[in-house]
């Protein structure tokens, strides 16, 4: 690999054959060491040309090139599954340009999520659909899996937002899709096939996002119920009714336990629903309708805090992932799931996860961006018990074949990555997956771009 790299027209400091830089890039955040895959060099390319250029090369030579930004994936979307070159976007994490007049931002692929809004909180403004991992995960990531966060029940995923890009496709071709007008016929909508695409089709490296205005009120909140049931049931009252939420999250008994004992905090170790209200007038009515709603579904308590209290009241849901990881040390999950139903099926789903698991004789708390149908889970096994290993594999698979029967998706944020491949030909049919690839050949015809990833094996 090191002859490669000295074909290319970077810098001497814009790649490394070093074991430690080539090991820190095998893994993603959901990914178990054991299972990583060590690529033969990193490159960190500083510009639209660098990325073109490494991608050209790689064509000549064959040699695959998976996209890496924050590492903050949980199912291998940036493994370089067949080794070749790790390309680090990180370097290009500079916010281009704000038009506030426009509610418009351009940036580059390695900034951070939370540097966005930082850069245009100055006009009042912010973005939306930031997902819970904003703090570290960069936006070229968050675009190539279309991720979101618990907003997403007003104001969509990441892709929703996103008005243009430049990406080089996998054969080096540079090319702009969408456009920087609020909306548009013009073409085959090539953005849309991008965002969303982990890297298969092209690398992303220019993004004008859209923002929104900070609103004037905002509330937290939060519900505890008595069992699972119940708090599903008020949500999807609420739906029904139209209470206006930014927020509506939604923790079962399992995952209110495992937080208390991380946090030492002495909450009902009950089902609760967590909610966030954004409002420019009115939030006290929208908070009291939602109360009333609620009411009819026997809610053990209901409080509401204002803005500077926010941190505090979220805690144990924000703290779940690391709390679910260090619960039990002779414990690790057998599969992070992140399935999606329509909403009117949400109580279905959580109800199977419980009664599946259970059968299995097994824990796998879950949570939910309950508002959007999205229902997050672990299936919690030793590794060292074969046995007890396989009843988890099977239970995940079983919750995500239950999901796609009810309408539903294999993921709705994390993407396929190398983990979920199994279910895409079940969820979208025959027809669909072989359109899909030859697009994946239309766009990288030698496939060298990410190989290993989102379609099937076969």
């Amino acid at each position: 690999m090191q002859e490669f790299c000295e074909s290319l027209p970077l810098a001497a400091d814009q790649w490394s054959v070093a074991g430690a830089d080539r090991s820190q890039r095998s893994t993603d955040w959901g990914t178990a060491d054991e299972d990583g895959v060590t690529p033969g060099a990193v490159v960190w390319p500083e510009s639209t040309e660098d990325v073109a250029a490494v991608l050209e090369r790689a064509n000549e030579a064959g040699v695959p090139v998976t996209p890496y930004g924050a590492g903050t994936g949980v199912a291998g979307n940036a493994v370089p599954a067949r080794g070749g070159v790790s390309l680090d976007t990180t370097r290009m994490d500079e916010i281009l340009d704000a038009r506030p007049d426009d509610f418009q931002v351009d940036v580059q692929p390695g900034v951070v999520g939370t540097d966005v809004d930082e850069a245009v909180e100055r006009y009042g403004q912010f973005f939306p659909p930031l997902p819970t991992s904003g703090a570290m995960a960069s936006v070229g990531g968050m675009v190539s899996t279309d991720a979101s966060g618990r907003r997403t029940v007003k104001y969509g995923t990441v892709g929703d937002w996103v008005r243009e890009i430049e990406a080089v496709a996998g054969d080096g071709t540079v090319f702009t899709a969408g456009t920087r007008a609020v909306k548009s016929s013009s073409g085959y909508n090539l953005r849309d096939l991008v965002v969303g695409s982990e890297g298969t089709l092209a690398v992303v490296t220019r993004v004008t996002l859209e923002t929104a205005g900070i609103p004037e009120q905002i509330r937290g909140g939060r519900a505890v119920f008595e069992s699972v049931a119940d708090a599903a049931a008020a949500v999807a009252d609420a739906r029904r009714s139209g209470v206006d939420v930014a927020s509506m999250e939604l923790v079962d008994e399992h995952c209110a336990r495992i937080t208390n004992d991380f946090l030492g905090t002495d909450l009902p170790d009950r089902p609760m629903v967590f909610l966030e209200f954004h409002r420019n007038h009115g939030v006290d009515a929208e908070i009291e309708f939602c109360e009333g709603v609620f009411a009819d579904h026997d809610p053990i308590s209901f409080e509401t805090v204002g803005e500077a209290e926010m941190s505090e009241l979220w805690e144990l849901r924000e703290e779940l992932p690391e709390a679910t990881v260090q619960h039990d040390p002779d414990l690790v999950s057998a599969h992070s799931g992140d399935v999606a139903v329509p909403p009117s099926e949400f109580t279905e789903l959580v109800a199977y996860i419980h009664e599946r698991a259970a059968e299995a004789d097994l824990l796998a708390p879950s949570f939910g961006h309950v508002g959007d149908g999205n229902v997050h889970f672990d299936v919690l096994v030793d590794p060292a018990d074969a046995e007890m290993v396989g009843r988890g594999e099977a239970v995940a698979e079983d919750i995500v074949g239950r999901a796609i029967e009810l309408g539903g998706t294999c993921t709705a944020e994390h993407g396929i990555g190398n983990t979920k491949r199994k279910f895409v030909r079940s969820e979208h049919g025959d027809g669909a997956v072989d359109l899909m690839g030859r697009v994946k050949e239309c766009f990288d015809p030698n496939g060298v771009l990410n190989p290993g990833k989102v379609l099937p094996e076969d």
